[in-house]
């Protein structure tokens, strides 16, 4: 049994100043810009009557299911017993609570109405999907710093395995959920569709691996840790699963709306008339985030090599928004029919309206308010890896071998 040491990320401190200086200016901006939504009102954003969901709710979904898929990460170690993914746990477990704060803040800002996130939290409609959800994130919040302190104490190691199953199964009832609140929501015909919720489970676990692919790279790289190419190619491998995963289950999507005639139009509007959001699907969620990074990632040089594995990861993650921004938005810009197959009727809400998209344009202030969210994750996962014990010293072949049982020594 091998035995792997903790150390604080010791970077040169001018660099890691920095770092923190461009990630607090970052989050300034994201709360300006919150506050000026919050004071001038909504109207100065690109939503509208129709599209109630906008630019925030792509970074907020994003970084929840990215929180839920980076935990995967720990769970394979202690809960299935692969040693080559144990000395990793302590860093996923981090960054998943990291990334859920900064999606949730994003989430809270971008209500409209932020200081009433007390009423949503002491009143409850639980035929509601999003009261489900309130006691999902802060369930995984709970158990993530919960599995942490038994990866870390040893007095909480006996406790890893049921602990880390409890939040495997959480985080699967979490990306569920989420993927839930759009495949109950009948009225929006791009919705309607139970496979949306098994499909957020499977991006979950893609966009949460090539996130923490780019941190344990960027961490070891910065202090030039050893980061062996058996760890590097098995997990690219594993990102590769996922993101043709997510290419399935994006054709059995379409294909079985396509099954039932009243969805022909949508289809249609999706993969050829939908202008802007026809791009996005194509070029954004199928090219760029999906066969691209697939052809790189089991090419048999280029999916070795760390710069073309981390080009990969980036693009996984471009991939990711662009699909939430083809969910989320495009979903709502197609029109709603009020009556399918009768008179059509038209509203202030751009209900009935055929062949035509519902107008919707990001402003700056959702752009900034959307990569404030990532910076607070990014902030918290930087103050953490300097101050606690959550990176392995070495990570090189001759010391995790995947092949082999890895004991982790306790802080």
């Amino acid at each position: 049994m091998k035995r792997i040491i903790y150390r604080e990320w010791r970077i040169d401190p001018a660099r890691y100043w920095g770092l923190l200086a461009i990630l607090v200016a970052i989050i300034g901006v994201g709360a300006a810009a919150a506050l000026y939504m919050e004071h001038t009102g909504h109207w100065v954003t690109g939503m509208t009557n129709s599209v109630v969901w906008g630019t925030p709710h792509i970074f907020a979904v994003f970084l929840v299911i990215t929180a839920s898929g980076v935990l995967n990460v720990a769970t394979i170690g202690t809960v299935f017993g692969k040693g080559a993914y144990k000395p990793l746990g302590r860093l996923s477990g981090l960054l998943a609570v990291a990334l859920l704060m900064g999606g949730l803040l994003v989430l809270v800002l971008d209500l409209g109405r932020p200081e009433r996130l007390l009423v949503a939290m002491t009143h409850y409609n639980f035929r509601s999907i999003f009261a489900w959800n309130i006691f999902l994130y802060t369930g995984f919040m709970a158990i993530a710093i919960g599995y942490l302190w038994t990866m870390a104490e040893r007095k909480g190691n006996r406790f890893m395995k049921p602990v880390g199953t409890l939040a495997m199964i959480w985080r699967l009832a979490l990306t569920t959920g989420t993927g839930s609140i759009f495949g109950f929501l009948v009225a929006r015909e791009a919705y309607d569709a139970a496979i949306l919720a098994p499909m957020f489970v499977l991006m979950s676990f893609a966009y949460g691996l090539a996130a923490f692919l780019l941190v344990l790279m960027f961490t070891f790289a910065q202090e030039e840790r050893p980061l062996g190419e058996k760890m590097l190619v098995k997990l690219a491998r594993l990102l590769g699963v996922f993101v043709a995963g997510i290419l399935y289950f994006t054709v059995i999507y379409h294909l079985t709306k396509v099954y039932g005639a009243k969805h022909y139009d949508f289809v249609s509007w999706v993969l050829r008339d939908g202008g802007a959001y026809t791009a996005l699907f194509w070029f954004g969620w199928v090219l760029v985030g999906g066969l691209l990074p697939l052809g790189i990632l089991y090419h048999p040089v280029l999916g070795k090599t760390r710069g073309w594995v981390a080009t990969a990861c980036a693009m996984v993650i471009v991939g990711g928004l662009a699909a939430m921004g083809v969910v989320i938005i495009g979903s709502q810009a197609y029109p709603m029919p009020m009556f399918p197959g009768h008179t059509i009727l038209e509203s202030g809400y751009f209900d009935g309206v055929q062949g035509q998209a519902a107008p919707y344009s990001p402003s700056l202030p959702e752009v900034l308010l959307g990569v404030g969210g990532v910076a607070v994750g990014l902030l918290i996962t930087a103050v953490g890896v300097r101050v606690l014990q959550f990176l392995p010293e070495s990570l090189a072949d001759e010391i995790v071998d995947p092949h082999t049982q890895v004991r982790a020594q306790p802080a």
